[in-house]
């Protein structure tokens, strides 16, 4: 499972590393919407939620699907500008279609329902088929995706407000914190690049992303197989303190491809038992499973929804969740007449950083 990045028209100072004060914030919102995927931020997170006004806090809460399982494209700049309201302008000269289309598949948890024409701003079937998609997905996706199909004008303004929030409430202070590691990280990624050429700065990157051997194309370890083309205009790395372990791409038709990566050193696994281990490690032996937990760790799902995503039928996945569960690494929360399937991060931790890092990709 891989995304490809064809990289065969893009000249060399077209693959570029680069700070974005907009990505880093948008790692530490996903970092305070999913703290259990990162244990090293936690005291910080807890320290931001319990600081924040009650109705930044709702605001927060209502726009979370911009980057709570995956993160909307428009938040990870391809030409990242040197401060947060700069890339925030850059943002808001997206036009209606682009920027609902990428709100809409994070909010939805796919974009199968917005991979063709027409669009759900103005085809009436389009835009209940994407209701219900965002329905299934919950109550607030459902009412965040009614708000931005009725009034995508207002609820742009209305994030753009929420994340300028943020800079006062928690961004300054923590930009300032991180900003060095992300400047002393570059200077390492660009000598590379200029003295080493972009396969010696992609090592540097992550064991997950490489250079083919052909030199035209970047291989990244994603949940599902995908291809993009940089299509001369390149590539943009940018590094993160916050997003650790994950490694973020964006590769939509129309996207310049652009790779997030983390820069701080993992850390040391707990110790578990050993009947623990072996329970785990057999669960995650069949590679069904293993690609359902990798959904998973995107967000919730139900059994549907992870048997439409992987052409499963429905009681093979309740098979399969059944062992997870048994497990211990996902849980299974009702809601109405769904029941969604959570990840279970701080137990996955404890098969070891690696196993963590794979998954969470």
């Amino acid at each position: 499972m891989t995304l490809r990045i064809d990289i065969s028209g893009a000249r060399s100072g077209q693959l570029r590393f680069a700070a974005s004060p907009l990505a880093e914030l948008t790692a530490m919102l996903h970092v305070l919407a999913e703290p259990g995927h990162h244990p090293q931020h936690a005291t910080w997170a807890g320290e931001v939620w319990a600081g924040l006004p009650p109705e930044h806090a709702e605001r927060l809460r209502e726009a979370e699907f911009l980057w709570r399982s995956s993160q909307a494209d428009f938040l990870l700049p391809a030409r990242p500008r040197p401060t947060l309201a700069e890339e925030l302008d850059d943002v808001d000269r997206i036009d209606d279609e682009t920027y609902v289309t990428a709100a809409l598949v994070t909010t939805c948890g796919s974009n199968r329902l917005l991979s063709a024409a027409p669009s759900p701003l103005t085809d009436a079937t389009a835009r209940e088929r994407a209701l219900d998609v965002a329905q299934a997905r919950g109550a607030r996706q459902e009412a965040f995706a009614e708000r931005l199909l009725a009034d995508p004008a207002a609820v742009r303004e209305r994030v753009r407000h929420t994340l300028e929030q943020c800079a006062g409430a928690f961004f300054d202070a923590a930009w300032t914190g991180v900003a060095e590691r992300i400047a002393a990280d570059l200077r390492v990624k660009n000598d590379l690049l200029k003295r080493q050429g972009i396969g010696a700065a992609l090592a540097s990157v992550s064991g997950a992303v490489t250079l083919a051997p052909d030199g035209d194309c970047i291989i990244v370890d994603k949940l599902q197989d995908k291809a993009t083309g940089a299509r001369g205009a390149g590539v943009t790395f940018i590094p993160s303190v916050f997003n650790r372990p994950h490694l973020v791409a964006v590769h939509a038709p129309g996207w310049r491809p652009v790779v997030q990566y983390p820069v701080a050193e993992p850390g040391p696994s707990e110790p578990v038992s050993l009947e623990t281990v072996t329970l785990r490690v057999e669960a995650l032996a069949h590679p069904v499973r293993l690609r359902l937990l990798r959904t998973l760790a995107r967000g919730p799902h139900t059994t549907g929804e992870l048997a439409n995503t992987w052409d499963l039928s429905a009681p093979e996945v309740s098979r399969h969740l059944a062992v997870l569960r048994r497990a211990g690494l996902l849980t299974g929360r009702r809601n109405g007449r769904y029941v969604r399937y959570t990840l279970n991060a701080p137990d996955l931790t404890a098969l070891g950083s690696d196993l963590l890092a794979a998954v969470l990709r």
